[in-house]
């Protein structure tokens, strides 16, 4: 896993977009604080770009540092969930603009995942994370059901759990600092 987080950064850190296992499905991802990276993965899924992505962090420490105000309730979600769970936040900061949804929001997901936990830390930075498919198509639960259009299109693949099914995308869920809940994906 440590060779895999090393190439791996090393295309992150030039601006390049990786294919990579989540805690959810296949997703492609990259420094969720660099503009022109973001608009090559909105251009590789043929995305339109007013779609907001979802952002994962490695821990609440790091979700505290792009957020203005965390709501406590976040902190029950994360921890109680049985689920990967995404949660939509009013006012992200340092994060790059076009990845911030037009109500000023953005989904963050403090992944469980252990590659993606490593990855992240030692990134420090967030990583964007979406399906690993062309806008409008189905979702890939395999690697083995990955386009070759996404394949060609990313910088790096990472080379791990490629034989794991990866069924479900995460719950999503917007909490407002109004204190409006609502649940956009189950």
């Amino acid at each position: 896993m440590q060779e895999e987080i090393k190439k791996t950064l090393a295309v992150l850190e030039q601006g390049g977009i990786i294919l990579y296992p989540t805690d959810t499905v296949w997703g492609i991802g990259c420094d969720a604080t660099n503009a022109v990276a973001i608009e090559k993965v909105y251009a590789l899924k043929k995305r339109a770009s007013e779609k907001a992505l979802i952002c994962l962090v490695s821990d609440d420490y790091m979700l505290e540092q792009h957020v203005e105000q965390v709501p406590d309730l976040a902190y029950d979600i994360i921890d109680l969930s049985t689920r990967p769970t995404t949660i939509i936040y009013d006012a992200p900061k340092g994060i790059a603009k076009n990845l911030i949804a037009e109500d000023n929001s953005l989904a963050i997901r403090v992944a469980s995942d252990k590659f993606c936990q490593y990855l992240i830390k030692a990134f420090k930075k967030p990583l964007v994370s979406t399906s690993a498919n062309i806008a409008g198509q189905a979702t890939p639960s395999t690697f083995k059901e990955i386009t070759d259009d996404i394949l060609k299109g990313v910088d790096y693949v990472v080379n791990l759990d490629h034989d794991k099914e990866k069924k479900s995308a995460s719950t999503i869920i917007k909490l407002g600092n109004d204190g409006v809940i609502k649940v956009i994906r189950k």
